[in-house]
């Protein structure tokens, strides 16, 4: 028999009250590993006497030396598992459905003892207490993974003065906008950005990453996250229960506190389940005055592992996700993700990288190409916007110095000017730049398709334009082919992007359908119409601009969930980096768990036929029903353990790339959705 078969539920608060970096007697694994060392020991010398009480009847022929041996192993295996009937029944919110177990187990050994059988009462014990062993070791082991999360949690911190002294304080007291000080091999003590200094940090605890991730000025850091090489000064921006870390755990206890629908009904019946069994036990002593059958009917009826079934795939479930960083809130959400019929991705830092590349430079007849990229260059270097990182970008590889700007201007959702040697230049939309009086219908845009467009003037004169995309991720296409072998036959991309790019991005990956010019409010529509069809409808989006079209999807989930608190508290599902395969493995997840699901009940259910069927031919005696119980309890932990080797096969095939946002600088017209022709 076991304790309640998945990870104990949890309240978030307790590893705040137990102080940073201590771990919660909840979830201590260090305390279970005892709780199971010596219940190991009470087995092994139970055990022990009852081969040595089986010798003495059957070899040395001295039955009441036999029976006193059996009587003490009966007593000393039974102990544990009357003390945990009698718990459940003063506490009955602790023990779940699995309080039935005990209780119905406790009576079988008492009865037992009370009529004298200390043979079959020191047998059922036994075996129960084996199943029982192995049983919590798979609980003990997705423990583990949760204490490993709550012991990364740093403890201690040096926050910089206003002087620039150093003074150690406990992490949990630090607060947004304190500076501080990071050497090499410590933990980061709290989300923040980096205000000077470069170095790798080791942020797989957060995003999953395998490698180190190179971290230099203006870079976001993550709570608990390892500095490998430079020291860092870093502004915090959130810590404690706040940080990104903090975040990670609460999502993981918010889903081993949580029980699947299928789980919960077997939970609500369990509770009639133990007096009807009683009751059936008593009828069969009262017609055929044989304790022995009413003891065997128990032991066979027992429903730990009918209760087990559903809980031990969970646990081994959720514990795959959380090793590949999907996050899930609640397993009622894993349960669902098996029926989804359609998804919808947001396209930009989801589909694509997110980030912007110069992919062609089409300077006017007479111009040169290293004049336009000067121009734009000296422009866009004062501008944070996602099309000037791309442009600075493809400056310095070019070795294109930029000059100095005059008057400089940034138009939001249009463009920059400014003044060189007192000479106008701009650049931005075609739209703005001719409403400045620039004709740009002499510029070649036969080649312009599918790019976002950035035009350049000077003194009133179009120079060129600079053509820039958003790739999409090179793992997209396979995705979109393994989500269709999945079921998932209805894949839509929405973008706020124009045509030209969403048409290029989705015929290269192979969505079924597209829109693009949408605002967020129309991603929110395209969800309702597609439930409004039928479909069981997944959002996949960054979580900066996704949060109405996540909340409204039957199951949503987070891309490069590190940091949002947008993508956190919309989302169902949080993927803690962007590797967008770990996707198709959640749904091939939440199918291979519910099918282990019903594998575990259907076999039990024809177990528990066959062994009634035995016991009315005779067959079966207390003995041979405690053997059956353990093996059929250790067959559903050995089923559902499959699943903790999903997922394996999956390797970080590109950094984390926090979204940059993309499109153009300006309105959008209304949206509409085309279907794509894909092979």
């Amino acid at each position: 028999m076991s304790q309640a078969p998945v990870v104990a539920p949890i309240d978030p608060s307790t590893s705040a009250a137990a102080g940073w970096g201590e771990v919660p007697p909840e979830l201590s694994a260090g305390e279970d590993r005892r709780k199971s060392e010596l219940k190991i020991l009470a087995t092994f010398v139970g055990g022990t006497m009852l081969l040595c009480a089986a010798l003495a009847y059957w070899l040395f022929d001295h039955p009441g030396h036999a029976q006193i041996i059996a009587g003490v192993a009966a007593v000393l295996m039974g102990l544990p598992i009357v003390y945990e009937a009698v718990r459940s029944l003063v506490s009955p919110a602790k023990g779940g459905g699995s309080r039935a177990t005990w209780q119905l187990v406790a009576v079988a050994i008492v009865a037992a003892l009370a009529t004298e059988r200390y043979f079959s009462s020191a047998a059922i014990a036994f075996f129960m207490l084996i199943a029982s062993f192995i049983e919590e070791r798979t609980a003990v082991g997705a423990r583990q993974m949760i204490e490993s999360l709550v012991r990364i949690t740093p403890t201690k911190a040096r926050r910089l003065g206003a002087d620039g002294s150093e003074t150690e304080i406990d992490a949990a007291d630090l607060r947004p906008d304190d500076m501080v000080v990071i050497r090499p091999g410590d933990n980061i003590p709290g989300d923040g950005v980096i205000e000077s200094g470069q170095s790798t940090v080791n942020q797989a605890n957060i995003t999953g990453e395998s490698l180190p991730v190179d971290k230099n000025e203006g870079d976001e850091v993550f709570s608990g996250t390892i500095n490998e090489t430079g020291v860092l000064r870093v502004r915090i921006t959130r810590a404690g229960s706040d940080s990104t870390l903090s975040r990670v755990k609460e999502l993981i206890f918010q889903a081993a506190d949580s029980r699947p629908p299928m789980v919960r009904m077997l939970d609500r019946y369990a509770g009639f389940y133990t007096p009807t069994v009683l009751m059936i036990a008593a009828i069969l002593v009262f017609l055929t005055q044989d304790i022995e059958l009413a003891i065997t009917f128990i032991l066979i009826v027992c429903p730990v592992e009918i209760l087990m079934a559903g809980p031990t795939a969970m646990v081994a479930s959720l514990s795959s996700a959380a090793r590949l960083r999907v996050l899930v809130k609640s397993v009622g959400d894993l349960e669902t993700a098996q029926r989804v019929t359609a998804i919808v991705f947001d396209k930009t830092g989801t589909i694509t990288t997110g980030k912007l590349n110069v992919s062609r430079l089409q300077p006017a007849e007479g111009v040169e190409a290293a004049g336009l990229l000067q121009v734009c260059a000296s422009l866009e270097k004062d501008s944070n916007h996602p099309v000037a990182r791309a442009v600075m970008a493809i400056s310095e590889k070019a070795k294109v110095t930029p000059v100095e700007v005059a008057q400089f201007e940034e138009v939001p959702g249009r463009g920059v000017r400014g003044t060189i040697d007192g000479v106008s230049v701009m650049a931005g939309r075609k739209a703005w730049i001719e409403e400045q009086g620039v004709d740009c219908s002499g510029l070649d845009l036969s080649d312009a398709e599918g790019m976002s467009l950035l035009f350049v003037a000077r003194s009133g004169v179009a120079l060129g334009w600079i053509g820039l995309e958003d790739k999409a991720r090179p793992q997209a296409p396979a995705v979109m082919r393994q989500l269709n072998e999945e079921g998932v036959k209805t894949r839509v991309m929405i973008t706020g992007d124009a045509w030209g790019a969403a048409r290029r991005v989705a015929q290269e990956v192979s969505v079924t359908d597209v829109q693009a010019e949408a605002l967020p409010g129309d991603k929110l529509d395209l969800v309702k119409a597609l439930r409004a069809k039928g479909h069981t409808v997944a959002v996949v989006g960054d979580g900066v601009n996704d949060g109405p079209a996540l909340a409204a999807g039957d199951i949503s989930i987070a891309m490069g969930a590190a940091g949002s608190d947008v993508a956190v508290q919309s989302a169902s599902i949080a993927l803690m980096s962007n590797n967008l395969n770990r996707v198709p493995f959640l749904f091939h997840l939440s199918r291979r768990t519910i099918r282990i699901i019903r594998q575990n009940l259907i076999g039990l259910l024809i177990y528990i036929l066959i062994m009634l069927a035995l016991l009315a031919a005779g067959f079966i005696t207390p003995w041979i029903a405690a053997i059956g119980h353990g093996v059929s309890g250790i067959a559903v932990v050995f089923n559902s353990a499959r699943l903790f080797r999903e997922g394996e096969d999956l390797a970080d095939e590109e950094p984390l790339l926090l979204p940059q946002g993309g499109g153009g600088r300006g309105g959008r017209p209304a949206p509409r959705i085309e279907h794509v022709a894909t092979t």
